[in-house]
């Protein structure tokens, strides 16, 4: 499976780590590999192995300084793409620095999120395409969280549609990024969702159809696009959101929040809504990107809340929630013991699919959703007609008939 993610950009870091020239570096951590990231004096990025060639010293204490990172134990040098370029006890005539090199990895700037390719370099493919990637900055917000457990549960969480019903029961209709919508109440009001989970060329296409009145179904479209993220359908006028679930090793993950709109900038209530924790986004420790109710503190958990039914669980926030629950489960989940029902169709499928992929790659087959159109996908929410088919509705929103209620309810 670590083959096959080195097969796709990755989401490494947030833009905002390494904001200007000659920044402090940072630690990375990707699929188990120890690295870093610094910004040079002109603005180049470089991602590297971490750790000195010299004595093995950890980079992230040297120098980021006059077109390089300088080891602060003996002043070896390196640029973005890992070369020594000096060893001051050596005599430049030597050619000694040449013979060295970091392990590097390429590093992007995209969309506010700085993307590596960790995978064979003449099977490169193009950046990624996702929508919010292109639009401007006012139109999106993309931060990250720490998650403490395999990164496959964690995102089978963002895939789980029925769970919203139980987990997030109290929390969906008063989250200011869920107001002035209908799609809470519908959602509440019934609790076993039907599901029709199909493949695409990205990943898949979940459909969760729920009643939303004697006429009428409500269906909540989410994208899963391989191999790790997920987009979430909107509620009402409100941003689009959706999560990248990238493995830090096999116990941990970074998750990557995104909110955005596609036709206009995000407000400024929205935007406050997102570094307060709301919707699908988590409060960060000041200074760090740990969720302040984390496992040592257990959520933070309010157990008269829980009581008196203003949450369901007694954690607060829906992403703290679905933390909560995830990491409870373990660093990796013993899936020996699951029993899986008809409303986890989408979660076999998606196992599925990775393990094809992972399968198919040793077979030469190149995995799904490289190509960047695959990633111009949208999830949506809408209201129709039990009588008329969903392939049917969904055409009908989108042109604005009057007698279907438009997309995003």
């Amino acid at each position: 499976m670590g083959e096959l993610f080195r097969r796709y950009w990755i989401p490494a870091l947030l833009a905002e780590e390494l904001p200007e020239p000659d920044c402090p570096p940072v630690r990375v951590k990707l699929l188990s590999e120890r690295l870093i990231a610094f910004r040079d004096t002109q603005g180049r990025l470089g991602l590297v192995d971490e750790f000195c060639a010299h004595r093995g010293v950890s980079l992230w204490f040297g120098r980021n300084e006059e077109s390089g990172l300088r080891c602060p134990y003996h002043g070896w040098k390196y640029d973005v793409t890992g070369q020594c370029i000096e060893v001051p006890s050596e005599p430049a005539e030597s050619g000694f620095c040449r013979k060295i090199k970091l392990k590097s990895y390429p590093l992007v700037e995209r969309g506010g999120v700085l993307w590596t390719y960790m995978g064979p370099a003449e099977a490169r493919p193009e950046l990624p395409a996702f929508e919010w990637t292109a639009l401007a900055p006012e139109h999106r917000h993309v931060t990250k969280w720490l998650e403490q457990c395999n990164h496959l549960q964690a995102m089978e969480g963002g895939i789980d549609s029925s769970h919203v019903s139980f987990l997030h029961r109290y929390d969906v209709g008063r989250d200011p990024l869920h107001r002035e919508s209908k799609g809470p109440a519908y959602t509440v009001a019934d609790p076993d969702p039907k599901l029709e989970v199909s493949e695409s060329p990205s990943g898949l296409l979940i459909k969760s159809r729920r009643n939303a009145d004697a006429r009428n179904y409500y269906w909540r479209v989410t994208q899963w696009i391989m191999p790790w993220y997920t987009l979430i359908p909107p509620y009402g006028g409100h941003p689009i959101t959706g999560n990248a679930w990238v493995p830090i090793d096999d116990e941990s993950c970074w998750v990557f929040v995104i909110g955005y709109h596609p036709t206009r900038p995000l407000t400024q209530d929205e935007l406050a809504g997102m570094r307060e924790g709301k919707g699908i986004f988590v409060e960060n420790v000041d200074g760090t990107y740990r969720p302040r109710a984390n496992r040592d503190n257990d959520y933070l958990i309010d157990r008269a809340a829980q009581k008196a039914k203003l949450t369901f669980s007694g954690v607060h926030g829906i992403s703290a929630q679905d933390a909560a629950v995830q990491e409870s489960m373990g660093p990796v989940q013993d899936r020996s013991k699951e029993n899986l029902a008809s409303t986890d169709n989408a979660i076999v499928m998606a196992r599925h699919r990775l393990m094809k992929a992972a399968l198919n790659l040793r077979k030469g087959i190149a995995p799904p959703a490289l190509d960047p159109g695959t990633h111009q996908v949208r999830s949506a929410s809408v209201v129709l007609p039990k009588d008329v088919p969903f392939e049917q509705g969904i055409k009908d929103a989108l042109i604005g008939r009057p007698d279907v209620v438009p997309m995003n309810v």
